[in-house]
């Protein structure tokens, strides 16, 4: 899934290890998340948005996912 994390991180100088300790995760689910091979739980997405205030919807472009049904 595509996001703007990398973007955002970036923007307020944090490392990968700085956003993954503020989290309580490893920097490699940050590093997963930032390449879109892990998309991340809801608490987790809901975390992530909250740090960089901002929303889920804001942060998550859901437009590739599978539609279901």
């Amino acid at each position: 899934m595509k996001n703007g994390l990398r973007e955002l991180r970036t923007a307020g100088a944090l490392s990968q290890v700085d956003v993954a300790a503020a989290l309580g995760v490893s920097r490699q689910t940050i590093i997963a998340i930032e390449t879109g091979r892990y998309s991340p739980s809801l608490p987790l997405a809901f975390r992530l948005a909250r740090f960089f205030h901002t929303t889920v919807d804001d942060l998550f472009d859901a437009s590739e996912e599978v539609e279901v049904g």
